[in-house]
């Protein structure tokens, strides 16, 4: 089977896109990364990509007019690498309608919670853990989603549980679903690169 060719969308650390990093580097998933987008000329995920000799691009609006300027960017960019499966890793900028369009139902993220629950505009990183917390909720947990043009609305494609600790903060809640996210994603990737998707 032809190895999947990634490409990846993130903002800021890249703790997730490295899960997959080192899960194409050990075999455990049949693809590779093509390319690594960032809008933060400065992320660490750009400087993760960077050591692991992938292609990074800096694509956001200070290098580009319009939203559809950019949104054509990232759509040829991606499909200059060849890439078939596109990521969302972190990545904190809405996808515009040509890429959504090009790469339709081939576009995954991963949401730190239990999606439908605390997902939607605004629900991102530390703020979804401290819903979940002021909510009482005993448990979160984590989500890979097909992206469609509202936010977190895709097809769930998979979901791990994680526990709520009483007297947890949200750092501490952050830290386990995290981990949890991580693995959730390669295992996602992992079977959908080895058995034929419709």
């Amino acid at each position: 089977m032809t190895p999947t060719k990634l490409g990846i969308l993130a903002s800021h650390g890249g703790t997730t896109m490295q899960a997959v990093i080192d899960a194409c580097a050990q075999g455990v998933l049949n693809a590779s990364i093509s390319v690594v987008i960032s809008n933060n000329s400065t992320s660490q995920a750009l400087e993760r990509a960077r050591r692991a000799n992938i292609a990074t691009v800096h694509l956001s609006s200070a290098n580009h007019t319009s939203a559809e300027a950019l949104d054509l960017a990232i759509t040829d960019t991606l499909h200059s690498a060849g890439v078939d499966t596109v990521l969302l890793c972190g990545y904190m900028r809405k996808l515009g309608d040509t890429t959504l369009q090009q790469f339709q139902g081939r576009i995954l993220n991963s949401h730190p919670s239990l999606l439908p629950k605390y997902g939607g505009q605004g629900f991102y990183g530390r703020r979804v853990h401290e819903a979940v917390i002021a909510a009482g909720d005993t448990e979160s947990g984590a989500t890979v989603h097909r992206v469609e043009a509202v936010y977190d609305s895709g097809e769930i494609v998979a979901q791990a549980k994680v526990p709520v600790h009483k007297g947890d903060a949200a750092e501490d809640l952050e830290e386990r679903v995290k981990e949890v996210e991580r693995r959730l994603l390669v295992a996602t990737l992992a079977a959908m690169t080895t058995t034929p998707v419709d």
